[in-house]
């Protein structure tokens, strides 16, 4: 039996590009399942990618993660599958595989995506999830190609990192940064609930957050209920990130966040 497919990029839904490799999959294996992660992440932004696929692969079934965020198209940078204890994962060698790699196990074998028989001929090169990621991830997940067989071995310690900025911990403040923004306005950062507790500051009690030159007051809670509609709150999302949410609004438009943006936390 095939395994399935989760497939993230920065595609969109404007143009044919998620459907053409839809296609391409389906042509190599009609029976192989294509779970569509997102398609919305922001043009090029391998970081945003790299983010999304890290927090969703622990509730993705195990088989083959096809991630293509790709700026570098056509550049020296590497096409590659790698293999780890949950699965492969195919997309190029630019940081965005990374951090889930390493929450899946780390990379037991690396392999560059160089077999022609696995590549679709074409005149341009800017469309490698076609050309070059489909096939590979499609040859793997039915089991018509091995990893071995996708083209050549790579060091499995050569694999892009990708650097993730840890807050700044200090007993009078926490210095951290946003890093998504959902599409309900919701400003994560890369604060936990332990980086606040420093500072004494657990559900239930009110954090002074500095978002640029300005100084709020916002109740850090549990659930948007405990706070009045159209009012602040940070709470501990579903990924285990304290969050700046807008109870019935968005928070971003409020505050004027989007990502990399420096966001101070202190006891009020």
């Amino acid at each position: 039996m095939s395994l399935p497919i989760s497939f993230l990029s920065d595609f969109g839904h404007r143009d044919e590009f998620v459907g053409v490799v839809h296609g391409v999959i389906a042509t190599i294996d009609p029976d192989i399942r294509v779970i569509d992660v997102t398609h919305g992440i922001d043009r090029g932004e391998v970081r945003s990618g790299a983010l999304s696929l890290l927090r969703a692969i622990q509730y993705l079934p195990q088989g083959v993660a096809l991630a293509v965020v790709d700026p570098g198209v056509g550049s020296s940078r590497a096409a590659i599958a790698v293999e780890t204890p949950w699965g492969f994962f195919v997309g190029p060698d630019n940081g965005l595989l990374a951090p889930a790699v390493a929450m899946t196990g780390g990379a037991s074998r690396v392999y560059a995506i160089t077999n022609p028989e696995l590549i679709i001929p074409s005149l341009g090169a800017t469309f490698a999830g076609r050309d070059m990621f489909a096939p590979a991830a499609a040859a793997l997940a039915s089991g018509q190609a091995s990893l071995d067989e996708v083209g050549d071995e790579l060091d499995p310690n050569s694999l892009m990192p990708m650097v993730l900025p840890l807050p700044e911990v200090d007993p009078e403040f926490v210095r951290g940064a946003t890093w998504w923004v959902d599409n309900f306005g919701n400003v994560q950062t890369n604060i936990s609930p332990d980086d606040l507790a420093v500072l004494g500051l657990t559900p239930g009690t009110m954090a002074e957050v500095e978002i640029g030159s300005r100084r709020h007051d916002i109740p850090f809670v549990e659930a948007y209920g405990q706070v009045g509609d159209g009012q602040p709150l940070l709470l501990v999302d579903s990924h285990g990130l304290v969050t700046l949410c807008l109870n019935g609004g968005r928070a971003d438009t409020e505050y004027n966040l989007g990502t990399d943006r420096p966001f101070i936390v202190r006891s009020s």
